[in-house]
């Protein structure tokens, strides 16, 4: 019997000389999770069992992962990809699905996001209008340029100063028809302060608007504005006419614009612009234009017929008496633009940025969680398949319920203590040597029966 309890415990110290060397192999391997070896004692089978029974070795119960958070350590790698917390990334090799914590991803020449096994990381992709859907899937980067967008809404802040006077060459209007205002751009004494602004048509062209303020000396209407609008220094509607649109600019007592105040007769011909229910400026059918060989100005073919319509909201300009100062200003358009980038924040979305400054959703990476992470199956190259005693997965974005966040840029290293390893190799090792001497006295006392004559 001594043989045997001997020879078991030699074997389950080999067995923990196995996992603890295992997790020493693997103390820099990313995302590694190390595993300890757990014993029970075995006693009789039998029927004839008392309190008095000897135990009969013992056994290995179970290999136990330690599923602990890792250090996380920065690299230069902006798609590599780290777990502050818990989850696994859920990667598939056509259509196996395994689990891991080891962040090694980039984009394969399909565009696909990939690990370094060339499995394809799973996220929620996109709908056709590039859009985040729910659908889980392969994540798939797209590498093509981004079509331009033609500016359709600009959102200002600006503040006029009340001090102001009608300039000296801008004529009276008051007293004179709304065809016989003095405006010209070229004459900085028609216009008290003025602004441009980039928008783009169609095909990506660029182009400025400007506008230009000129104080009202309407006894009527103490608190008004002219406001003048040109698109590349020509009016917006009909390029080879200089004349410049204006509407009048309307302001309360203290300050605050009045949306939608009332017009002026337009010059000739009519200024497109008019103010919505909402109080937002609408300019309305701009043609872009160009300058051909012959240096007269033509629609440069980035709007159909009936031109293009621009939202202006003047809705937060003020009218205080300090200098004029544009506080914020934003337009919705832009150029075409080739992929430069990708980056990851810590929900897990993935954008391109472009050369014209914009940024596009590419995907959004998901976590998995089990009920049981000790069910999960190591099946190496740092993964494990799901098992019935772990449960199926709950599948979410980072930082939703109870999933980590993504730390980009960074992978999680290998949760093993050395020095705690190092200390189970000398237990397992006087384990082991103890065993065998159980053995070795076991075989002496053998010897002595034998030889008793």
């Amino acid at each position: 019997m001594s043989f045997n309890i001997g020879l078991s415990g030699m074997r389950a110290a080999s067995k923990d000389l196995n996992v603890t060397g295992n997790n020493i192999a693997n103390a820099g391997t990313a995302g590694f999770k190390q595993s300890r070896a757990e014993f029970a004692d075995v006693y009789s089978g039998t029927m004839a069992v008392s309190k008095n029974t000897v135990g009969s070795g013992v056994q290995l119960a179970s290999i136990s992962q330690q599923f602990s958070q890792g250090n996380i350590n920065y690299t230069q790698n902006s798609l590599d990809l780290a777990i502050n917390g818990s989850g696994f990334f859920q990667v598939s090799n056509n259509g196996a699905v395994s689990y891991t914590r080891a962040g090694y991803f980039g984009v394969d020449k399909n565009g696909m996001m990939v690990d370094n096994f060339g499995n394809n990381l799973q996220g929620r992709t996109l709908s056709p209008d590039g859009t985040l859907t729910d659908k889980v899937g392969n994540l798939v980067i797209q590498t093509d340029s981004q079509a331009p967008k033609a500016t359709s809404e600009i959102g200002q802040t600006f503040n006029l100063d009340s001090t102001n006077v009608r300039p000296a060459n801008a004529g009276r209007p008051s007293a004179v028809p709304p065809e016989a205002r003095v405006f010209d751009p070229s004459d900085p004494l028609t216009y008290n302060s003025s602004t441009s602004t980039n928008i783009f048509d169609q095909q990506g062209n660029s182009h400025v608007l400007t506008q230009y303020f000129v104080r009202s000396d309407n006894p009527d209407q103490p608190n008004e504005w002219e406001m003048y609008v040109l698109v590349d220094g020509r009016n917006h509607q009909d390029p080879n006419s200089e004349i410049a649109p204006f509407t009048t600019l309307n302001f309360t007592v203290d300050g605050k614009l009045i949306p939608g105040a009332p017009q002026d007769p337009a010059p000739n011909p009519p200024a497109p612009m008019e103010f919505d229910q909402s109080g937002v400026l609408i300019l309305q059918g701009w043609n872009p234009a160009r300058l051909n060989a012959q240096g007269v100005w033509e629609t440069n073919g980035a709007a159909a017929e009936g031109g293009l319509n621009i939202d202006v909201d003047l809705r937060s300009a003020t009218q205080y008496a300090s200098p004029f100062a544009v506080n914020s200003i934003g337009q919705d358009g832009y150029t075409t633009g080739e992929m430069v980038g990708l980056e990851i924040d810590e929900s897990g979305q993935i954008f391109a940025r472009y050369t014209n400054g914009q940024s596009k959703v590419q995907g959004q990476v998901v976590l998995a969680s089990f009920a049981n992470e000790q069910g999960l199956i190591p099946v190496g190259k740092t993964q494990w398949i799901q098992s019935f005693q772990s449960g199926e997965p709950a599948i979410n974005p980072p930082g939703v319920g109870t999933m980590g966040t993504l730390q980009a840029g960074a992978l999680e290293d290998s949760n093993v203590e050395l020095s705690d390893q190092l200390v189970n190799l000398i237990v397992a090792q006087r384990n082991y040597q103890a065993n065998a001497k159980t053995i070795e006295t076991e075989s002496a006392l053998t010897q002595t029966i034998i030889n008793l004559r």
